[in-house]
């Protein structure tokens, strides 16, 4: 029930914000996100947790190291992740778009380590939502 009413919740608030855009300083305004290309999308979103290199950290919470991860492998993983969430880590698929979430997903597979270079598209994200 609790979760059903989140997601009723984000729908309502996404439903009613207009495009998001990026403001003098490139912070998004609004209730998605105005980067574009994976880099700028994982320093607004993934960096601060995840840590900058995609080391990983812990304290508060545990926060998995994406650097040289390999679940990262499975396409899938990732995308899903993102879209639905994990553990601690919210659900970000009324925040981005699935050309932000491929954009994205491709960032994390092919740096910090990592060398998944089978690309996903915003195709192969529509699916999983």
């Amino acid at each position: 029930m609790r979760s059903a009413l989140t997601a009723w919740l984000l729908i309502t608030l996404c439903a009613g914000a207009a495009a998001a855009d990026l403001d003098a300083n490139g912070i998004s305004q609004g209730w998605t996100f105005g980067e574009k290309d994976g880099a700028a999308l994982y320093r607004a979103i993934c960096a601060g947790c995840h840590m900058p290199e995609g080391q990983g950290a812990t304290g508060a919470g545990a926060y998995p190291a994406l650097a040289a991860n390999a679940r990262l492998a499975a396409a899938a993983y990732p995308v899903i992740t993102i879209l639905r969430g994990r553990k601690g880590m919210p659900p970000f698929r009324f925040m981005l778009s699935d050309e932000q979430v491929a954009a994205l997903t491709n960032y994390v597979r092919t740096n910090l380590g990592n060398r998944y270079n089978d690309a996903v598209t915003a195709a192969d994200v529509k699916p999983f939502r």
